[in-house]
């Protein structure tokens, strides 16, 4: 029996980035409704530190132009920006040939392609700003099941030995990409083993690097190196993605920090001089995951319950935030419209709006993996005409941009845009 002062019309199973932005960008928009997250980490607002000490292996996301458009919407960017390092050069690059791309923030009239963001500081930061909205939580908490009713859904969350249900006008998938609750609700997911994987860590360098993120793509796979640290290292700090194959993975964990920085120079080349220094190493298989039907009636998935990308064109929680914005457009048309936000022509009005951003995007990352992934002869001098031609030509050069600032799509929904004020530090 549903108690009806547990009540709700909004739940949000996950308190992570994703579910949280959404939680803050529905008390902005949409202040009318109430909204419950349900996160199984003992996270909330109410017991947040004081301060903020920034750690060398502090893991981090790459922000494209177009997201720090939609966080300065959500009266959000300015704190962010004490913790994100500016992206003001992108340069592309095939290891071994003569092709390579260059990008230039001033070229396109901006103060940054993008930023590297501190992912611990910016989940603080949300969890700062949702203290002075309604929006409620059930931490360390877990939902369990969800049966359809009338008008919406009853969620069964567990809570420690407690059980209960929770019901709402619609259920909002946001644990991740290994969310459990997706394929117990029967969401079917495709899934593509790229047969690689993903080592990360931040790494120093005896050269600054100007502000600028690498791509380079090697006959074992891309790696990027995105600047990105605290501001007394920012200039000699980056986060690095490394792609290495199973076995390639296994070897350069058994090395020392030493003889992984060796490794790392052998992979990248001197742009940036000698490596230094490599923190604390994290690694994940490489697979490409995406769910065809994202809604159904009373349940929509967001973030990397819906798509999980390869991680080394960046695009991931762009995209991931331009589908949540999406969905704020359609709650708030629900709640103007009178309509449930559960109901179908809600949910599929959201889906279709970002399908064709996910598809684009999906395609755009995917093909970057699998063109430069290949070391056959034709195929890398075929690489190197294409990065001299997308260098060299105005038009497909504003394309690659608009891609790798994220403003290539359909334009994401933001309520109240307002640039006028520049980051806090390091755009100059």
């Amino acid at each position: 029996m549903t108690d009806t002062r547990t009540d709700t019309d909004l739940i949000i199973a996950g308190g992570g980035l994703a579910g949280a932005t959404l939680a803050l960008a529905l008390a902005r928009v949409v202040p009318e409704l109430r909204v419950t997250v349900v996160e199984t980490f003992p996270l909330s607002p109410d017991a947040l530190p004081e301060d903020y000490q920034p750690s060398y292996d502090a893991r981090s996301t790459a922000l494209a132009w177009g997201s720090r458009l939609i966080f300065d919407s959500l009266g959000l960017w300015e704190v962010l920006a004490e913790h994100a390092t500016p992206i003001h050069h992108i340069h592309v690059s095939d290891r071994g040939r003569f092709g390579a791309t260059r990008l230039h923030a001033r070229d396109h009239g901006q103060a940054a392609l993008g930023y590297v963001a501190d992912n611990r500081w910016m989940g603080l930061s949300l969890m700062r700003a949702l203290l002075d909205t309604p929006v409620s939580w059930q931490a360390p908490a877990e939902v369990t099941g969800m049966t359809p009713m009338p008008g919406g859904v009853c969620v069964e969350i567990r809570k420690g030995d407690e059980h209960y249900s929770l019901t709402g006008q619609c259920l909002v998938v946001a644990d991740g990409g290994r969310s459990g609750l997706r394929e117990q609700l029967g969401f079917v997911t495709r899934t593509e083993d790229y047969g690689q994987n993903a080592l990360i860590a931040n790494v120093s360098t005896s050269d600054a690097h100007g502000f600028t993120a690498f791509e380079r793509f090697t006959e074992a796979g891309p790696m990027a190196l995105l600047p990105h640290g605290s501001p007394v290292t920012a200039e000699n700090q980056s986060a690095l993605v490394w792609t290495l194959t199973d076995s390639a993975l296994e070897q350069v964990l058994a090395l020392s920090d030493d003889q992984r920085c060796q490794a790392l120079q052998e992979r990248f080349g001197w742009r940036l001089g000698r490596f230094t220094r490599i923190g604390e190493c994290h690694h994940y298989p490489l697979k490409l995951t995406t769910v065809d039907e994202a809604v159904r009636p009373g349940v929509a998935l967001v973030g990397n319950a819906a798509h999980a990308l390869h991680p080394v064109a960046g695009q991931g929680f762009n995209l991931a935030l331009r589908g949540l914005m999406t969905l704020v457009e359609q709650f708030r048309r629900a709640v103007d419209e009178g309509m449930p936000l559960g109901h179908l022509s809600i949910l599929g009005e959201y889906q279709r709006l970002h399908r064709q951003d996910w598809q684009q995007t999906v395609q755009f990352s995917d093909s970057l993996i699998r063109v430069f992934g290949q070391s056959l002869p034709p195929l890398a001098a075929a690489r190197d005409a294409g990065l001299v031609g997308l260098d060299l030509v105005p038009g497909a050069k504003r394309w690659f941009a608009r891609k790798a600032m994220g403003t290539g799509g359909r334009k994401p929904f933001v309520p109240r845009a307002d640039c006028s004020k520049e980051p806090a530090r390091n755009d100059q």
